[in-house]
Protein backbone atom coordinates (compact mmCIF):
# COMPACT_ATOMS: atom_id res chain seq x y z
CA UNK A 1 0.00 0.00 0.00
CA UNK A 2 1.31 3.42 -0.96
CA UNK A 3 1.70 5.76 1.99
CA UNK A 4 1.95 8.85 -0.21
CA UNK A 5 -1.32 10.12 -1.63
CA UNK A 6 -2.57 13.56 -2.69
CA UNK A 7 -4.10 13.75 0.80
CA UNK A 8 -0.86 13.01 2.68
CA UNK A 9 1.01 15.45 0.44
CA UNK A 10 -1.60 18.15 1.21
CA UNK A 11 -1.28 17.46 4.94
CA UNK A 12 2.52 17.75 4.78
CA UNK A 13 2.31 20.93 2.71
CA UNK A 14 -0.07 22.43 5.29
CA UNK A 15 2.40 21.56 8.06
CA UNK A 16 -0.09 19.31 9.86
CA UNK A 17 1.28 16.69 12.26
CA UNK A 18 -0.38 13.34 11.57
CA UNK A 19 0.15 9.60 11.96
CA UNK A 20 -0.83 7.09 9.29
CA UNK A 21 -2.71 3.89 10.11
CA UNK A 22 -3.27 1.13 7.56
CA UNK A 23 -6.03 -1.44 7.95
CA UNK A 24 -7.71 -4.15 5.89
CA UNK A 25 -10.42 -2.38 3.90
CA UNK A 26 -13.59 -4.42 3.36
CA UNK A 27 -15.38 -3.24 0.20
CA UNK A 28 -18.44 -5.31 1.17
CA UNK A 29 -18.89 -3.70 4.60
CA UNK A 30 -22.36 -2.18 4.96
CA UNK A 31 -20.84 0.96 6.51
CA UNK A 32 -17.23 1.59 5.51
CA UNK A 33 -16.54 4.11 8.31
CA UNK A 34 -17.69 1.72 11.00
CA UNK A 35 -15.62 -1.06 9.46
CA UNK A 36 -12.58 1.25 9.56
CA UNK A 37 -13.22 2.06 13.24
CA UNK A 38 -13.50 -1.62 14.09
CA UNK A 39 -10.36 -2.52 12.13
CA UNK A 40 -8.42 0.28 13.86
CA UNK A 41 -9.83 -0.57 17.30
CA UNK A 42 -11.01 3.04 17.62
CA UNK A 43 -14.19 4.66 18.89
CA UNK A 44 -16.45 5.29 15.83
CA UNK A 45 -16.98 8.85 17.10
CA UNK A 46 -13.24 9.48 16.46
CA UNK A 47 -13.17 7.89 12.97
CA UNK A 48 -14.58 10.54 10.68
CA UNK A 49 -16.13 9.85 7.32
CA UNK A 50 -15.88 12.22 4.36
CA UNK A 51 -19.12 12.66 2.46
CA UNK A 52 -19.50 14.52 -0.80
CA UNK A 53 -22.84 16.24 -1.25
CA UNK A 54 -24.47 18.98 -3.27
CA UNK A 55 -26.15 22.05 -1.83
CA UNK A 56 -28.38 23.72 -4.40
CA UNK A 57 -26.42 21.78 -7.04
CA UNK A 58 -22.96 22.92 -5.87
CA UNK A 59 -20.42 20.42 -4.45
CA UNK A 60 -19.63 20.47 -0.73
CA UNK A 61 -17.71 18.21 1.62
CA UNK A 62 -19.01 17.08 5.02
CA UNK A 63 -16.80 15.43 7.65
CA UNK A 64 -18.54 13.69 10.52
CA UNK A 65 -18.29 10.70 12.86
CA UNK A 66 -18.61 7.34 11.15
CA UNK A 67 -21.48 6.33 13.43
CA UNK A 68 -23.59 9.40 12.58
CA UNK A 69 -25.80 10.45 9.67
CA UNK A 70 -25.68 13.91 8.11
CA UNK A 71 -28.87 15.97 8.45
CA UNK A 72 -29.44 17.32 4.94
CA UNK A 73 -31.44 20.37 6.08
CA UNK A 74 -28.64 21.34 8.47
CA UNK A 75 -26.04 20.78 5.77
CA UNK A 76 -27.92 23.02 3.34
CA UNK A 77 -28.32 25.71 6.01
CA UNK A 78 -24.58 25.74 6.79
CA UNK A 79 -23.87 26.72 3.20
CA UNK A 80 -26.84 29.09 2.89
CA UNK A 81 -28.73 26.74 0.60
CA UNK A 82 -32.27 25.46 0.38
CA UNK A 83 -31.63 21.79 -0.29
CA UNK A 84 -28.86 19.21 0.00
CA UNK A 85 -28.43 15.73 -1.44
CA UNK A 86 -25.67 13.15 -1.47
CA UNK A 87 -23.47 13.31 -4.55
CA UNK A 88 -23.52 10.36 -6.94
CA UNK A 89 -20.44 8.16 -6.35
CA UNK A 90 -19.14 8.69 -9.91
CA UNK A 91 -19.39 12.47 -9.49
CA UNK A 92 -17.66 12.30 -6.09
CA UNK A 93 -14.78 10.31 -7.62
CA UNK A 94 -14.47 12.71 -10.57
CA UNK A 95 -14.45 15.84 -8.38
CA UNK A 96 -12.18 14.53 -5.62
CA UNK A 97 -9.86 12.27 -7.60
CA UNK A 98 -10.35 9.57 -4.96
CA UNK A 99 -12.23 6.26 -5.11
CA UNK A 100 -15.34 6.03 -2.94
CA UNK A 101 -14.20 4.43 0.32
CA UNK A 102 -10.95 6.36 0.03
CA UNK A 103 -12.23 9.95 -0.22
CA UNK A 104 -10.24 12.35 1.93
CA UNK A 105 -11.12 15.94 2.73
CA UNK A 106 -7.46 16.72 1.92
CA UNK A 107 -5.88 16.79 -1.53
CA UNK A 108 -9.08 16.75 -3.56
CA UNK A 109 -8.73 17.62 -7.27
CA UNK A 110 -11.39 20.32 -6.95
CA UNK A 111 -11.43 21.89 -3.49
CA UNK A 112 -14.97 22.21 -2.15
CA UNK A 113 -16.36 24.18 0.77
CA UNK A 114 -16.07 21.89 3.80
CA UNK A 115 -17.93 21.54 7.08
CA UNK A 116 -16.70 19.50 10.05
CA UNK A 117 -19.33 18.35 12.53
CA UNK A 118 -18.79 20.14 15.84
CA UNK A 119 -18.79 16.84 17.77
CA UNK A 120 -15.37 16.02 16.25
CA UNK A 121 -13.81 18.81 18.31
CA UNK A 122 -14.62 16.94 21.54
CA UNK A 123 -11.74 14.52 20.87
CA UNK A 124 -8.00 15.07 21.27
CA UNK A 125 -7.29 13.13 18.05
CA UNK A 126 -9.48 11.97 15.18
CA UNK A 127 -9.01 9.85 12.08
CA UNK A 128 -9.80 10.92 8.51
CA UNK A 129 -9.27 9.04 5.30
CA UNK A 130 -5.77 9.59 3.97
CA UNK A 131 -6.77 9.32 0.31
CA UNK A 132 -6.76 5.58 -0.14
CA UNK A 133 -8.99 2.70 0.88
CA UNK A 134 -7.51 1.19 4.03
CA UNK A 135 -5.43 4.22 5.04
CA UNK A 136 -6.35 6.71 7.77
CA UNK A 137 -4.57 9.82 9.02
CA UNK A 138 -4.79 10.53 12.75
CA UNK A 139 -4.58 14.21 13.69
CA UNK A 140 -5.88 16.88 16.04
CA UNK A 141 -9.37 18.04 15.04
CA UNK A 142 -8.31 21.70 15.33
CA UNK A 143 -5.61 21.00 12.71
CA UNK A 144 -8.21 19.32 10.50
CA UNK A 145 -10.43 22.41 10.62
CA UNK A 146 -7.60 24.91 10.20
CA UNK A 147 -5.89 23.13 7.30
CA UNK A 148 -9.18 22.80 5.41
CA UNK A 149 -10.44 26.27 6.26
CA UNK A 150 -13.57 24.37 7.27
CA UNK A 151 -16.75 25.58 8.87
CA UNK A 152 -17.57 23.92 12.20
CA UNK A 153 -21.30 23.27 12.72
CA UNK A 154 -23.79 20.73 14.02
CA UNK A 155 -24.70 18.72 10.91
CA UNK A 156 -25.92 15.43 12.43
Amino acid sequence: MAKTTPATLALKKAGVAFDLHAYDYDPDAPRVGLQAAEALGADPARVLKTLMAEVDGKPVCAVLASDQEVAMKRLAAVFGGKSAAMMKPADAERITGFKVGGVSPFGQKKRCPTVVDEAALAHARVFVNAGQRGLQAELAPADLVAALGAIVAAIT
